[in-house]
């Protein structure tokens, strides 16, 4: 008799405590907890991630990056991760996720290699500045080095289909090193034959919608930034049926 492979555990991206409860109640494994994903995701409020603590019902790894952009952090900025590191440790979160990276497009292992040791026993993923590297077989290996449980990647491109052979090599290279964890553009309708391709054992993706404000009052005048003044009006959301419905369509 065939063993059948384990159904890859669900990771979902979101956006704040709402995206949290969302994302759960539709059967995510774990959450990524993020602020602003129109930038990448970047650190959330100290608030937010108190909130989750508080409702989470599954484990939540927490976005440690001070700004959108590269990954070539100022030292102010690294001494703010590291900070962060201390204080969600403290808080005592299941996980954190950062990314380090030189100049030249290698993994800065210095500072990834402290910022792992500052989380302490939290679970450290490495997001995709890992698909920012020159050199994929090299970054891997050096995130091993750093004590890194874990990496975010497409395979270098912009979806996982279009980085499926490469995300397979990984697989591969990792074995039970560490733990490479899919994304890039995964929905219903390819999620299956990624896992299929690459025998990854964890997946990950964000289900989101646009959702008029509820606000009446709409000043024409004045915008938060940017040129879109109509993004003042939108939100962002988790779309909790879409995400049951991918993880279904990963899980069968």
């Amino acid at each position: 008799m065939t063993k059948q492979p384990r159904p890859p555990l669900i990771e979902i991206c979101v956006e704040g405590i709402d995206g949290l409860l969302a994302a759960q109640a539709a059967g995510a494994d774990r959450v990524e907890l993020c602020a602003s994903l129109v930038e990448g995701g970047i650190t959330p409020s100290l608030g937010t991630v108190r909130a989750a603590l508080d409702q989470a019902t599954v484990p939540f790894h927490v976005m440690v990056r001070p700004r959108g952009g590269d990954f070539l952090y100022s030292d102010a900025e690294y001494r703010s991760m590291l900070a962060d590191v201390a204080a969600l440790r403290d808080l005592g979160v299941p996980g954190v996720v950062f990314g380090c990276l030189n100049a030249d497009g290698t993994i800065d292992e210095g500072r990834m290699s402290e910022l792992t040791e500052a989380a302490g026993s939290l679970n450290v993923t490495c997001h995709r500045a890992f698909d920012m590297t020159r050199d994929l077989a090299e970054a891997l290996e050096a995130l091993i080095r750093c004590k890194v449980g874990r990496v975010l990647t497409s395979g270098q491109r912009d979806t996982a289909i279009e980085g499926i052979s490469l995300l397979a090599d990984l697989v591969r290279q990792a074995g039970d090193r560490i733990v490479v964890l899919g994304c890039g553009g995964l929905d219903l309708g390819n999620i299956a034959e990624v896992r299929r391709k690459t025998g990854l054992a964890e997946m990950h993706f964000a289900a989101l919608k646009q959702v008029p404000s509820a606000m009446h009052y709409r000043n024409p005048h004045v915008g938060m930034g940017g040129s879109d003044l109509d993004r003042e009006y939108r939100n962002t959301l988790t779309d909790t049926p879409l995400v049951a419905a991918t993880i279904a369509a990963a899980k069968a």
